[in-house]
């Protein structure tokens, strides 16, 4: 393992040119150190601003494309079961500049010419972020290193073994514990807060308390249960004593509008990555979703039929789910539906004309509207992305307290029955509740239907949030990811209108006709895509792609064969080659 021995600041965490060059005038880079620096409350902001650059950007609403919940044209390598092993540290995900600087700045920051508030204060945003470095790193490749210091090139302990898993996750929850009770408490929707580490906690301790026990076969030490309480009480403490609450307003939009308003909703967005001229940075969510250039990801057909009826029974209960056509599927569903994916009559944010699903844009027919926001910004939108949001919190609490057999109905009414009542939709009834047929198909390790019900409400509510491949991993729900993505049914190929309107909008051909009807939208089957059915059926992206999940390895990502090389007392991941 190697980690760079000079002191680095990513200035590209200070989130303006003028914070930069303000920063490069005062300390040439040449010239820093622990003396010059950390001498005042703005030296202690203006460096821990800089990791703030490991925080996710237009990874939030495309990390779902390495789910279930969508399907793209070219499939990666998650999905497919192809992960490669990288030689390089860089491309498998094994870098540590981040936590160098990190730690650098805890051996430096604590100076008696600072009042204690603040360089507390500071001290917790830094340990957050120690917290969500190791937390990523603890996904990927489960045991790693861990180091409470920086380190110089040549330092022993660099080339020591990997820590057991155990140790990372109670580190993590010891940097989030002092992070909760030394940063300061008021709503700052860009910048870490108290509630910002109690929530992060509940997801680090749900995480890990379901890893555990779902996978027996890692045989990890320390109590699932455990976790799971810390769990739940940590979002607890973010929903009793916390300043967040869900926005309200009409059902059948307050939902789309949240992920599509040009400042973070400060009520609701704990954590959010700004965009904007402000700070010179855009992101392209307008153009993945609506552009025939990126990617075409279209939503799959496993997760339409998450969404439950109005009256809040199952679609899969509805006779004839299996075969309807889009635009009857897509009636009397949980309002959230027609705020995710394209259905009858909808309008773009600022728009005058209705318009269908864009089959150029998703090939599965489910066109996802999640992010979209007015069409002046399709070329570089300015919305603010959820990295964390209350919604989360809420979920983390229901999921907790069910898989400890402690949800109440009291206790799913203060959490997701809240999420369910913003959209005007029925309560989640713990006494009596019915596993859903369709739930049990899906998830191979458990019966109960309060937890299967939590899970559904978790994959609808933070939909395109890139929550679901991790959820997937913990759950040890890994197989979905080979089964095959469905789109849409068609009970046979020829042309439909797919909003009532009269007009026909796409034909499902093998070939494209020529000549071709003006303002028609052809979905060519021909070669590589097809109907589940021959003549009729669901629509598969990718007919003639075999994938597969190896449930001894794939739960983890391999480490790289340099790192291997270089320290001798680094073990490769199972069953991943170690040359």
């Amino acid at each position: 393992m190697r980690i760079r021995s000079f002191f680095l600041l990513l200035l590209t965490g200070c989130f303006s040119i003028a914070c930069q060059k303000d920063f490069l005038e005062r300390y040439p880079q040449s010239e820093i150190s622990p003396q010059q620096f950390f001498n005042t409350e703005k030296d202690l902001e203006l460096y821990t601003n800089s990791f703030y650059a490991g925080l996710p950007g237009e990874g939030v609403f495309t990390a779902d494309f390495s789910s279930d919940n969508v399907d793209v044209s070219a499939i990666n390598e998650v999905v497919t079961g192809r992960r490669r092993v990288f030689t390089d540290a860089a491309s498998a995900g094994w870098t540590w500049t981040a936590l160098y600087n990190i730690n650098y700045f805890l051996e430096y920051y604590d100076k008696p010419a600072i009042p204690a508030e603040a360089r507390n204060h500071y001290a917790g945003v830094a340990r957050f972020f120690r917290a969500w470095f190791y937390f990523d790193k603890l996904k990927r490749f489960g045991d790693v290193p861990w180091y409470s210091k920086s380190l110089n090139a040549g330092s022993p302990e660099l080339y020591k073994a990997r820590d057991p898993r155990s140790l990372i996750v109670d580190s993590i929850v010891a940097d989030l514990d002092f992070a909760a009770a030394h940063l300061r408490v008021a709503k700052t929707p860009a910048r870490i807060n108290k509630w910002t580490a109690l929530s992060f906690k509940s997801t680090v301790c749900l995480f890990e308390g379901t890893f555990r026990k779902y996978h027996p076969e890692f045989q990890l030490q320390g109590s699932a249960d455990a976790l799971l309480q810390e769990a739940a009480d940590a979002a607890g403490e973010v929903m009793t004593d916390g300043p967040y609450k869900l926005t309200t307003g009409d059902p059948n939009t307050v939902y789309m509008n949240l992920f599509a308003a040009q400042t973070p909703n400060a009520d609701e967005f704990i954590l959010s990555r700004l965009y904007g001229l402000t700070v010179n940075k855009a992101h392209p969510a307008n153009q993945v979703f609506t552009s025939p250039t990126r990617g075409n990801p279209g939503i799959t057909k496993s997760l339409i039929e998450s969404y439950l009826m109005t009256d809040g029974t199952p679609f899969s209960a509805v006779p004839g789910s299996a075969t309807m056509p889009f635009w009857e599927e897509v009636e009397n569903r949980d309002p959230r539906l027609a705020q995710t994916i394209r259905t009858p009559g909808y309008r773009r944010i600022g728009g005058t004309v209705n318009l269908v699903p864009d089959y150029a844009n998703a090939f599965t027919g489910y066109q996802n509207i999640k992010f979209v926001s007015t069409p002046d910004q399709d070329a570089a939108a300015y919305t603010p992305l959820p990295i964390i949001r209350y919604a989360e919190v809420l979920l983390n609490y229901a999921e907790a307290m069910a898989e400890l057999n402690q949800l109440t109905q009291e206790e799913a009414d203060r959490s997701v029955n809240l999420l369910r009542a913003r959209v005007n939709m029925p309560a989640l009834t713990v006494s009596g509740l019915v596993a859903d047929p369709f739930l049990l198909a899906q998830y191979r390790h458990t019966t109960d239907p309060v937890v299967l019900e939590v899970r559904r409400e978790r994959r609808i509510e933070l939909a395109m949030e890139g929550f679901r491949f991790n959820d997937l991993m913990r759950w040890k729900e890994g197989h979905l990811l080979a089964e095959v993505f469905y789109g849409a049914y068609y009970p046979a190929k020829g042309t439909y209108d797919l909003d009532g309107n009269g007009t026909d909008d796409v034909a499902v051909v093998d070939v494209k006709p020529s000549p071709s009807v003006p303002g028609l939208q052809y979905f060519v089957l021909q070669p590589d895509k097809a109907l589940s059915e021959g003549d009729k059926g669901k629509i598969i992206i990718h007919a003639n792609v075999a994938k597969t999940f190896d449930e001894e390895k794939d739960y983890l990502y391999p480490l790289p064969l340099s790192e291997l090389q270089l320290n001798t007392k680094l073990e490769q991941n199972n069953k991943w080659p170690e040359q």
